[in-house]
Parts: C-alpha cells; structure tokens; sequence
C-alpha cells in the first residue's frame, strides 16, 4: 500500500465524522436563527390556519348557499329553515327554530326502545355545547355513559351514512354524580320544613283528613319555633301533637288520634324505604347545579335513579320538590339567549300521578312562570297524555317517537298524538307515526310569533359520548374529583325538635318527679305532726282514780277548777309549738 492509497483511505473512513459535523453545525445555526424569529413564525402559522379554516367554511357556505347571521340586540337566537352544517342539506328537512322564551318548555314522547334516550342524550349534549348547565334523571343507568368518548357502533355507523354526517367526532362531556341514597353520587338531602306539608302528604300518601292533620303540625313547629329537619324530628312533633290534642283543639282545630296514628305508620314506611337518607343536613344547595367546565361547556348533573325509581312516589316527589325550589331559588331573568338550566324529568307521569289539584295547580303555575328564572323543562315520557292537559296546554315543543297501535286503547292514543301537530299537507300525520323508527321523529316547535310550526319528519343525530354504562368503579373516581366531594357526604344533626321536644319531655318529668317528692314530704310532715300531737295529749290528760267514799282530799272549788283548766290548755299549747318547731314548721 503506498503513502497515496493510504491518505485516500484515511479521507473516506472520515468522511461520515466529517459530514455528521457538518450537520449539526449547519442544524445549531438554523436553530439559533429560528429562535431568534420564533414569534414570528408562530404569528404567521396562526395566521395561515385560520385562513384555511375560514376558506374552507366559505367554500362550503357558498357550496350550500348558506346565509350570515345577522344580528341585533334582542335575546332571542332565531334559525329560519336551519340545516345541520355536517349534514347533507338535500336529504335533511330545514326546520325552524328560535332559541328564547319559547323554548323553555318541551315534550319527548315514545314508546321504550322508541329512542327517546338517544334524542335526550343529544339535546343534552347540545345544551352542554352551548354552555348551559343539564339536570338529568338517569332512570335505567345508561346515562352515565356520558362522562367518556363514544365509540362507533354499526348503529351509529348507519346513522351517519344515512344523514351524511361529516367529520363527526366522539367525545366525553363534564358530569358529575348525584345519589339520593349516597352510593353511586354525590348525597342529596333536604329537610322536612323545606319539603313543606303538600308534598310530604303526597310523599306519605295521606288522606284529605291527615294532610290537614299534617299541616297542623307544621303550624305548630313554626308556632313553638321548632326545627323540622330529619324524619324523627316529624315523628317527635306529631307524637307531641298526638298526645296533647287537647290542649291544641281550641288554637289548631280538631285533631283525631286515628289521623296521628296513620301519620306515624306511614312515616314508619317511609324509614323503611330509605326515606331517612333523603332528609337530613347538610341540604342541598340547587345553585351547585348551576356550574361550567373550565371549557366553558355546562355541567351535567345527573342523578342516579335506579334504586329511587323503584319508589315511585319518592321519585316523583323528589322531582317536584326540586322544581318548585328551582322556581324559588332562582331571580327573574326574563327571556334570555339561552337558559341558565335545561331539565330533563324523565317518567315524567310519576310526578302528576295520584297527585292531588292543588299540587297539580301548583306544578302548571311553576311551569308556565318558570321560563322568566330562565330555565328550560322538558319532560320524557310515553304518551302526551300522561301530563294533565293544563300542564301539557304550556308545552308547545314536542319531539314524538314512533308508536305502534296492536289494542284499541293504542289506537285511541295514536289519534290523539296526531291531533297534538299541526297538519303538514305532505305527508299523514297518523301513518308517519307507525312508519318511523329508531333514530326518526316527529318535531313541531313554536315559532317566532308563539305558534307552533306544521309537523315536520327529523332524523336523531346520534350521540357523541358512550353509549354505555360507565362502571360503578369510574363513578366512584369521578365523584372522588369533584370539587363538591366534601360538602354533602358528613351528614350534620344540629339540635331540632327532636332534641328540643326530649329536653322538655325531660324537664316535664324532673318537675313532676319533684313535686311528687314534695307532695310525699309534706304528708310525712303532717302524719308526725298529728302523731306527736296525738302522744301529747295523751300525755297530759288526768289519770281517772276510782271514787271511794272514805277520800281525805278535798274537793276543788270553782277558783281551782278554773286554775287547772287554764294550766291543761297552756301545756298543750306549748306541747304543740314544740312539736312544730321540731319539724321546723313553727308558728309564734
């Protein structure tokens, strides 16, 4: 090898060495130039996405012939002939709708397995969308899915092929977990003064006669400034008004002790059923439910009902109670650009169910003035019928599922659904509810004027979160997450009427006990009285001697005789102060 070939070899086996440095010589410096300019290109990158988005968004409103927004200051979000922008605009019926005071109220009827959940699932995450806050009932437990991203399903699949569906995207939206009975949720407690007699009646399923019994006690707890919070605060004060009927009759009106002792068993029944977790404190506050995630999308409280729904009276009653202090708690707001709160009473036919008028009087005047406090009631259940006609006269947005009329009575509702909508000339109103399916409904919505649109046919969007249950484990870490966990899980017993009716029972019975003691004390003291008294005079009396007709003693004369009468009184006299004072009961 000669000196030539080696300096060759040398120069190619360094050639790699040589070039790596070069690089990263030829890197730091593009790096170093970079940084110096990096806000810059951030800037232009920014600027360059946007335009592409903008670009595309026109490509497709020009494409579509879709129209600009225009705006002005009224608080109403009004959409004339709307489309779905991820939607086929020729295979969906343009529907209108206006997002302000009227649409606070609305129905989903169907029959089960209709799809009335799916529908509910989608209005709710629309809501959440768009920064409103959702109260849900989760009845069969398939609502909890909502806390994780959806997956796709040859269900969905078809769903999307059908409506065209364009970059439909699956996600998780914000829950939080509320249980009734503490295990699945966060713990929802009222107290027995804030559930009020009328409801609590319907709750105990009294009579006429023992809800005015009922009311009674009430008005004699607010009267006595007795606290009425958990069940054996009720049962202490109507115990008390039971056994002092008497005394109250006058004041409060008759009061039977059959009544009181229906009242007391039903109250039992209650406890036996899990009542007692209901009530109690710390109450809930209704304003947690009013919450947002850190992205601006609402809350979703959803409460867990499997076991509750098992008690349907406990589950109705819960649900008007919270309307009604939904109603209470909130401040008028007028008609606003969208609601502060959408609720969704699902069964809705258990809350007017065996209800008395006056409680149903009640529930129509809260859902006709609520839409001023800004909340938006929609109601799910399987027929319209199942809502008293005044409450249903409020309603005039209505999504309905399929129906399938196999008995007279079907037919009957079938009919009456139809005559619900108005007529759309296109199509029979009647027909179109036995030919629609899963995913398929029929809307009629009000429109700007108040009056509801003709009937239209509208396909279901499937939902974006899972479909399923979530495990009862991830419900448990969700709960641990929250940043109510804390609040409502230690339940509080401050003094009540029950504690105060003990103390006062307790008091009663010392006073008695003590006056007994004295009574008892002041019958010995007489007893020894008149016993000394009784050995005193005994003491003093003359003993009788035997007259013999040889006596020396002389008789006594009238002066004597008076002598010792008055010498007889004067020792008895002293006999008895001495007594007396022995006992301490001396009178000089």
């Amino acid at each position: 090898i000669t000196e030539e070939l080696t300096e060759y070899e040398q120069k190619i086996l360094g050639a790699e060495e040589r070039i790596y440095i070069l690089e990263c010589h030829i890197y730091a410096e593009l790096v170093a130039k970079i940084q110096a300019n990096i806000s810059a290109i951030q800037k232009n990158c920014r600027i360059l996405a946007r335009l592409d988005v903008l670009s595309g968004f026109a490509d497709l409103a020009v494409t579509n012939r879709y129209c600009r927004p225009q705006m002005d200051d009224s608080k109403v979000i009004d959409i004339k002939d709307g489309r779905h922008p991820l939607l086929d605009p020729h295979k969906v019926v343009p529907i209108n709708l206006e997002l302000g005071g009227s649409f606070h109220q609305l129905i989903i009827t169907g029959p089960n397995t209709g799809g009335k959940t799916v529908t509910l699932k989608v209005l709710a995450e629309t809501f959440s969308d768009m920064g409103v806050p959702v109260f849900l009932c989760d009845v069969k437990g398939d609502l909890s899915g909502m806390c994780e991203m959806g997956t796709e399903t040859k269900h969905i699949r078809r769903s999307i092929d059908n409506m065209n569906i364009q970059n439909f995207a699956h996600t998780a939206y914000p829950v939080r977990f509320w249980d009734v009975y503490g295990k699945l949720g966060l713990n929802v407690r009222t107290t027995i003064s804030e559930m009020g007699p009328e409801l609590l009646a319907r709750l105990l399923d009294l009579n006429e006669t023992q809800t005015g019994i009922l009311r009674i006690v009430f008005r004699i707890a607010d009267d006595k400034g007795l606290l009425l919070i958990d069940l054996k605060d009720l049962r202490a004060m109507v115990e008390h008004v039971g056994a002092n009927a008497k005394e109250y009759k006058l004041t409060y009106g008759n009061i039977a002790s059959q009544s009181v002792g229906a009242i007391q068993r039903a109250l039992l029944r209650l406890e036996d059923e899990g009542g007692n977790l209901f009530f109690g404190e710390p109450d809930l506050e209704l304003a947690d439910w009013v919450e947002w995630a850190e992205d601006g999308r609402g809350v979703m409280n959803i409460l867990e009902c499997q076991e509750l729904f098992q008690r349907p009276l406990l589950y109705g009653t819960f649900l008007l109670w919270m309307l009604t202090e939904l109603y209470e708690m909130l401040p008028e707001a007028g008609d606003l650009d969208k609601p502060k709160l959408a609720f969704f009473f699902d069964e809705a036919h258990l809350l007017f169910k065996d209800a008395p008028k006056a409680l149903v009087e009640k529930v129509e005047q809260v859902v006709r003035l609520i839409r001023s406090k800004g909340v938006s009631v929609w109601f799910i259940s399987q027929q319209p019928t199942d809502l008293p006609d005044v409450v249903l006269s409020q309603i005039g947005n209505r999504v309905q599922h399929g129906l399938r009329a196999y008995t007279p009575n079907d037919q009957k509702n079938l009919r009456a659904a139809a005559r619900s909508f108005r007529v759309n000339p296109n199509f029979d109103t009647e027909e179109a509810l036995q030919s629609i399916g899963t995913g398929e409904a029929l809307v009629s919505v009000l429109d700007e004027k108040g009056i509801p649109s003709i009937v239209q046919k509208a396909g279901i969007l499937p939902p974006r979160s899972a479909m399923d249950m979530t495990s009862d484990a991830e419900c448990r870490q969700i709960i641990l997450q929250s940043p109510l966990y804390g609040k409502y899980e230690e339940e509080a017993d401050r003094k009540s009427a029950f504690e105060m009716l003990e103390e006062y029972y307790a008091d009663q019975q010392a006073q008695q006990e003590a006056e007994a003691r004295q009574l008892e004390w002041e019958k010995e003291q007489e007893r020894r009285e008149k016993e000394w008294e009784r050995k005193l005079a005994q003491s003093s009396k003359p003993t009788k001697r035997k007259k013999t007709t040889t006596s020396s003693r002389k008789k006594a004369n009238p002066l004597e005789k008076a002598v010792n009468s008055a010498a007889n009184t004067v020792g008895r006299e002293i006999g008895k102060r001495i007594v007396r004072g022995l006992f301490g009961n001396a009178k000089w």
